[in-house]
């Protein structure tokens, strides 16, 4: 009987190990599909230089491509300088003069574990995508 118990007990582990590396074997979305995900429905408009600090409360590192900033109809994209930098497990840190972040501004990007120094983007324009009205039917 015990022996029976460890075969059974052997092959949940193993299948459940199967399972976590099936999961893992999933392909993660690169940073241009997934910022295709979010802008996906919305049009592009003009470029701006600069954004209020209440429109960049929210925002969003996408690995290796852009920040985006804001939520609901309108979101802006920056696609800064040194995009390769960019890690959304990292902390962003900026320096604002005034109530605006521009274009040209410098975030330094800290690591979220041990705090240290990983490096720093420029601002760039930011683009913003205003979701589309659908008519209705």
């Amino acid at each position: 009987m015990r022996r029976f118990a460890k075969a059974i007990l052997s092959s949940a582990a193993l299948g459940a190990l199967a399972l976590a590396a099936t999961a893992d074997a999933r392909p993660r979305m690169t940073g241009e599909q997934e910022l295709a995900r979010l802008i996906e429905g919305r049009e592009a408009g003009q470029p701006v230089n600069c954004l209020t600090l209440s429109e960049t409360r929210d925002q969003q590192v996408i690995d290796k491509t852009a920040i985006v900033y804001g939520w609901g109809r309108t979101i802006y994209v920056n696609r800064t300088s040194f995009p390769r930098q960019l890690d959304s497990d990292d902390v962003l840190v900026s320096k604002v003069h005034g109530s605006q972040v521009c274009r040209l501004d410098v975030i330094q990007l800290h690591d979220r574990s041990s705090h240290m120094y990983n490096g720093f983007v420029s601002l760039e324009d930011f683009i913003p995508y205003t979701r589309v009205a659908t008519a209705a039917r």
